[in-house]
């Protein structure tokens, strides 16, 4: 049956992920079964035959980030999608290919950890994610989900920012945005995988050009150097061009909570129960991980009273708030780990305990 476009459906959140990987035009799929991420590779291996593409389940998580660097050399939309120890095991292969200058989508989604852990929802891959979970001075761009609508909306815009920057790009959701269902609405337009243009750096064949060579070994330390310092500047002009946040009820606030994901959602509740008995608190969601709505944050420290950061891990963010926030207001962590989540009423308690604190 063909799926419904331009009219609000259910879906769950991994199946949308998937979609809108197709939507985009990626034509290889490699991956590897992990709970809570396994719909997003059934959902390819039924529907990527359809479009002609390739789906192939490796025999590792290993194996399957190198395949991505495969098809990412030729110039194919490529995608792999794994939960947290899974991402863990594709780190190398995520640092070759981000020397390597080749773009391709990540899904995490994430599980409480440490170690294997378990299947529940936990943000605790934080640094993992923006701090470049591998070695080298590489990043990947990470951009972070709260609703099944905004995973497909960040997953297909994710191949676009990977082909523009030549990077790995991250998208982050977690065991409950992953398996929960909500309305979402595909949109009519595809994209054509002919239609994109030309990456003339693919190793495609070289009849009428000269060869081209994809790698990140570079033997003399200068041109490593060279090739680190293109890298960063990429890095920078993605940090000027490619910053996302969302803001709700921050007009007035006087006390701020700093919350994405999963965590957004239990902190935006809080936060309009909060108004309700008269605190005049509002939320900041970032929306990308890296590049951090620094600037944005930082603005808001001019004019409230406290910062909350609210996270589903021991906290890991809070370092990055901490940092824009630069001392011109508090900071305070409110968070739970191991794939608790908090209930709005929970971080409401904590939230008034704190005002109350600070008068």
């Amino acid at each position: 049956m063909p799926l419904p476009r331009g009219e609000r459906i259910l879906m769950r959140g991994n199946e949308v992920v998937a979609q809108a990987a197709l939507d985009a035009g990626c034509r290889a799929f490699f991956g590897y079964p992990i709970t809570p991420q396994n719909q997003i590779p059934d959902y390819m291996a039924r529907h990527m035959p359809e479009v002609g593409g390739v789906f192939l389940q490796a025999e590792s998580e290993v194996s399957a980030i190198n395949m991505v660097y495969g098809a990412a050399a030729a110039g194919v939309r490529v995608m792999t999608a794994s939960s947290s120890p899974g991402i863990s095991l594709k780190q190398e292969g995520i640092s070759y290919l981000a020397e390597s200058e080749l773009p391709c989508v990540i899904v995490n989604i994430m599980r409480g950890g440490s170690g294997l852990g378990n299947i529940a929802p936990a943000q605790s891959d934080y640094f993992q994610s923006v701090k470049g979970g591998g070695h080298g001075d590489y990043r990947t761009l990470v951009f972070a989900a709260w609703s099944v609508q905004e995973l497909y909306d960040l997953t297909r815009e994710a191949f676009e920012i990977a082909d523009r920057y030549r990077n790995p790009v991250l998208v982050l959701g977690d065991a409950l945005l992953g398996q929960m269902m909500e309305p979402v609405v595909i949109p009519e337009q595809v994209v054509d995988p002919a239609a994109l243009p030309p990456k003339p750096w693919a190793t495609t064949g070289a009849a009428g050009r000269p060869h081209n060579v994809i790698n990140s070994l570079y033997i003399n330390p200068l041109d490593l150097e060279k090739s680190n310092l293109r890298l960063q500047a990429r890095y920078q002009e993605a940090a000027e061009q490619e910053v996302r946040s969302a803001a709700e009820h921050l007009e007035d606030a006087e006390f701020a909570v700093v919350a994405y994901g999963t965590a957004a959602r239990v902190a935006v509740s809080a936060v309009e129960q909060a108004r309700a008995a008269g605190v005049k608190a509002g939320l900041l969601r970032p929306i990308s991980l890296f590049p951090f709505p620094t600037k944005q944050i930082a603005e808001l420290s001019r004019r409230v009273r406290s910062v909350f950061v609210v996270e589903l891990s021991a906290g890991q963010m809070v370092e990055d708030v901490q940092l824009a926030v630069g001392g011109r207001c508090a900071v305070r962590f409110l968070g739970r780990c191991g794939g608790i989540v908090m209930t709005p009423a929970e971080l409401l308690a904590e939230m008034r305990s704190l005002v109350g604190e600070a008068g």
